[in-house]
């Protein structure tokens, strides 16, 4: 039953995550810290969260063997919140042309507009799903279409066991580099799909973001990295005394389903059932949930991701057993600094293993942030907007 309702949830959650992905920062050996040096993050962030103010990234020199594909939107996109909401996620093909099976070593992302970017995923299209996706595009009006809950193209190989994905951006984020012996699948002919989630609080301008593809030839002996996504569920009542129609779960949840559609209500849905719930949601500050391990692997690195609402978020493997471990912990969220964390000694895990990610979130933020000024208190479940709410953990494995 686990494992069918990882596949139902894949389709809803896996490319709605809005996550630094995989690349951000990883070992240059099994046994480093972060292999580039990150942006650090502002003091003074803007009134939607993000930071204005960090210094470029510097690049790092190419290695043996590797090239640069740049890949670009074709013309500026002026993004456009449907509804009553101030989100837009627009999705973009791209060709990267890539003309014999590869390996993707790096990524640097560059949102055209950082005030109005939330964030950058970039997704793999295998050359079978090439013609699909070229058919999504060419019926959408305008330049690119609308992916709210996914890329639309969940059927090219969407799990939470293997996300699609080949790198990203968020705020903190910089160039990311893998380390030496590994790297991600490219095959021949593939194409790329480049979700941008627009962040409409400071705004509507023109974007076109662009992102800068480390290639390795694909003969080279490197291990494939994958992404394991571990989604939690967002429970957050209103505060005691505070009263507004959206305290309502079930208007709150309507409301989510309103502004990004019916497939945002059955994320809220099958999180519960992913996750255990079967008496229901729990609301509270902290949820957590925990998953099963189906295949064996080795954990290289960490992330997580939440919104402006984030605490604390934790990733633990085994908890509760003498070999627990803790493979991610920020125990003070800054939404300004998302990047991966590489993990000093690689975790090794087994089939039958659990990991188990946990956050907490907090209506008192509501008071402190310009972005929420002039919105009222709600009950705050998953959901795809800037000041909606996620619980997403994000393991990176290698596999024997």
């Amino acid at each position: 039953m686990r494992s069918r309702m990882a596949g139902v949830v894949a389709a809803v959650v896996l490319l709605a995550a809005c996550s630094t992905g995989e690349t951000s920062t990883s070992p240059e050996r099994p046994d480093a810290g972060p292999s580039v040096e990150a942006s650090p993050p502002g003091s003074a962030a803007t009134g939607h969260g993000h930071d204005a103010g960090a210094p470029p990234v510097r690049s790092r020199p190419l290695r043996r063997g590797e090239r640069i594909v740049d890949v670009t939107m074709p013309a500026a996109y002026t993004p456009s919140a449907p509804g009553s909401g101030t989100d837009d996620y627009r999705c973009f093909l791209l060709d990267p042309k890539v003309a014999s099976d590869s390996f993707l070593t790096g990524v640097d992302v560059a949102p055209g507009d950082p005030d109005v970017v939330h964030h950058v995923i970039l997704f793999r299209v295998p050359p079978d799903q090439v013609e699909a996706a070229e058919a999504v595009d060419a019926k959408a009006p305008g330049q690119g279409w609308t992916c709210f809950g996914g890329s639309g193209l969940e059927s090219a190989g969407a799990s939470l066991e293997n996300a699609p994905w080949l790198g990203a951006w968020a705020p903190g984020g910089g160039e990311s580099i893998l380390a030496e012996d590994i790297g991600i699948p490219v095959e021949a002919g593939s194409r790329i799909v480049m979700q941008v989630h627009y962040n409409l609080l400071a705004g509507s301008k023109p974007d076109r973001s662009s992102a800068r593809l480390r290639i390795a030839d694909g003969s080279r002996d490197l291990d494939a990295l994958e992404t394991t996504l571990l989604p939690a569920p967002v429970e957050l009542p209103c505060r005691p005394g505070r009263e507004a129609p959206l305290c309502d779960r079930e208007a709150a949840v309507l409301d989510v389903m309103n502004r990004f559609g019916m497939r945002a209500g059955q994320v809220v849905a099958g999180l519960q059932l992913l996750c255990g719930s079967g008496g229901g949601p729990r609301p509270g500050r902290t949820q957590s949930c925990t998953r099963t391990v189906e295949e064996a692997a080795t954990v290289r690195a960490a992330a997580g991701h939440m919104h402006l609402l984030g605490r604390r978020i934790s990733i633990e493997l085994n908890p509760g057993t003498a070999d627990a471990r803790t493979l991610l912990d920020i125990p003070v969220w800054n939404f300004d600094d998302q990047g991966t964390r590489a993990l000093a000694r690689p975790a090794r895990i087994r089939a039958g293993d659990r990991l188990k990610v946990t956050c907490t979130h907090d209506q008192g933020l509501r008071d402190l942030l310009p972005a929420f000024d002039g919105q009222p208190e709600r009950y705050v479940v998953w959901g795809e907007g800037t000041t909606d709410e996620m619980c997403l953990g994000i393991v990176l494995v290698t596999r024997p």
